[in-house]
């Protein structure tokens, strides 16, 4: 079952979620610490350009199922117009109400 975004527990997350799924450039960089950084399968990959990639130029989409560690950690069926659909993880770092790292891949 899906959680709605609005009922997400950790604020900072939600806002991540609102954002990706609104496809929001602006709102998302305003969650991100300068110098943020992610990986994607366990690789890391330059933040900007993988969102660019991965969300706003194929119109990305979570649908998130659960959530743990205090809603820092998602599974989500994550879907864009480059892969189509897949089941996916998230991990996220916050620091002072900012997203400084985030780690996502195949669940």
């Amino acid at each position: 079952m899906t959680i709605p975004v609005s009922q997400l527990s950790n604020p900072v997350v939600r806002a991540f979620v609102a954002a990706l799924n609104a496809n929001d450039e602006a709102a998302m960089a305003d969650l991100l610490t300068p110098g943020a950084t992610m990986s994607d399968d366990g690789s890391d990959r330059e933040l900007r350009q993988w969102l660019d990639r991965e969300v706003f130029a194929s119109r990305g989409h979570m649908d998130v199922q659960s959530e743990a560690d205090e809603g820092l950690a998602l599974v989500a069926d994550y879907r864009n117009d480059t892969w189509g659909s897949m089941r996916t993880k998230w991990v996220f770092t916050v620091d002072g109400g900012k997203i400084s790292r985030f780690e996502t891949g195949q669940a």
